[in-house]
């Protein structure tokens, strides 16, 4: 079935040329683009990997990542694992005009942080998801405990934590760490199992249980990842392991975006490595105890993030890394069924390098759609911007 599951996607990307349905936002049924928007901008800071969420009183919030400018102090280039690398936050009433001064969400004790993912509930609660590296000098990390993972700079990957506000980001409490799920096979700097984590989109579905997708590291060498379903039944408070998402010998999945369709199916939209950097997706019809098999939707592009339109269509969002560098979307029917043959949307085609991307949408009203992502142009430094679209 897996093998089936690929071809499927080998198939539809060579009929559909890999990016053959490009069309302009105005030729797509009732919607169309507005306008570009900056959300934060400071060449003092690598600021990435935003996500958005709407208040009960339309206040919006925008968190991200925010890094030192290296360039600034000489060194030749910014990473993405950082000693100094934060979750903040910005506000906007209108999705145009946004707080200059970032709000801090969290600091980590033990390093760097990254991709703050908000998901607010129907009660107001919002939780962020992130996680991030322990920087440890040259000397000790041949002593840690194997196995770790050192992504470069002697960054050991420390797992995943989450955050959890009452009122509105005021104020945070934790971080709290999410259970250490079986298929995980690394060992954080402190020598213990690291705790679930991922980047991408939770979702709380009609019955109030919370779904999150979350990667584990299931085979040291060479590295790969697999995807797993979790569930809350208390709001976020613990979670359970569930059932595998996707998995393969061959091909990585991660950066996963869960979304529950009217009909109760929750399907997964997967970012994925050794599989020509097509987009994944994978459905569960049960409630979460069982996935279908994993199988390529024929275009490129993640990771992704799917938010319900008032019709019940979805608009599916991704960053692209191949020239023309920017943000694209698709939209889909409600069921999440016509992904292979949706139209693919250009909003941005003007990103200078690959380092960009990481969209996450919000509606602003019944009429118009806030996309969040970060970007780069003119060889300028990546910070976070939005596209308003339209919808007729």
């Amino acid at each position: 079935m897996k093998m089936h599951s690929r071809l499927i996607g080998i198939v539809v990307g060579l009929v559909g040329g890999f990016g053959a349905s490009i069309v302009a936002t105005a030729s797509v049924p009732g919607i169309h683009k507005v306008k570009d928007v900056i959300i934060y901008q400071d060449d003092r800071f690598h600021s990435a990997f935003p996500s958005v969420v709407k208040r009960p009183d339309g206040e919006l919030l925008v968190a991200f990542r925010r890094a030192p400018n290296r360039l600034l102090w000489g060194e030749d280039h910014n990473n993405h694992v950082d000693p100094n690398s934060y979750m903040v936050m910005v506000r906007s009433s209108d999705g145009e005009n946004f707080t200059a001064e970032p709000e801090l969400i969290h600091a980590n004790n033990w390093g760097g942080s990254q991709d703050p993912c908000m998901l607010q509930l129907r009660d107001g609660t919002i939780l962020c998801f992130s996680y991030g590296w322990t920087f440890v000098r040259p000397d000790g990390v041949p002593n840690l405990k194997p196995p770790v993972r050192n992504v470069g700079y002697n960054a050991i990957f420390n797992g995943g934590y989450y955050l959890r506000s009452e009122d509105g980001g005021q104020n945070w409490q934790g971080p709290m760490r999410a259970p250490h799920i079986e298929p995980e096979l690394l060992l954080d700097p402190f020598g213990e199992p690291i705790t679930a984590y991922n980047r991408g989109a939770a979702v709380e579905g009609k019955d109030g249980r919370l779904f999150w997708v979350a990667a584990a590291t299931d085979r040291i060498s060479p590295h790969r990842t697999s995807t797993h379903l979790l569930i809350s039944e208390d709001k976020g408070l613990s979670w359970e392991y569930s059932t595998p998402v996707a998995a393969d010998e061959d091909v990585t999945f991660n950066e996963a975006s869960i979304y529950e369709t009217p009909k109760g199916d929750l399907v997964a939209f997967l970012r994925t490595a050794n599989f020509e950097d097509q987009a994944c997706i994978a459905r569960s019809t049960d409630g979460g105890k069982t996935f279908e098999p994993w199988q390529g939707m024929g275009w490129q592009g993640h990771p992704l993030h799917a938010l319900r339109l008032p019709d019940n269509r979805v608009l599916l969002v991704y960053g692209y890394r191949h020239a023309p560098r920017g943000i694209r979307a698709r939209v889909l029917n409600a069921e999440c069924t016509d992904y292979a043959t949706a139209a693919e949307i250009v909003l941005r085609d003007d990103g200078t390098t690959s380092d960009l991307g990481y969209p996450w949408s919000v509606m602003l009203d019944d009429k118009r759609v806030l996309v969040t992502y970060y970007m780069n142009v003119d060889g300028g430094l990546p910070h976070i911007a939005g596209t308003i679209l339209a919808l007729n």
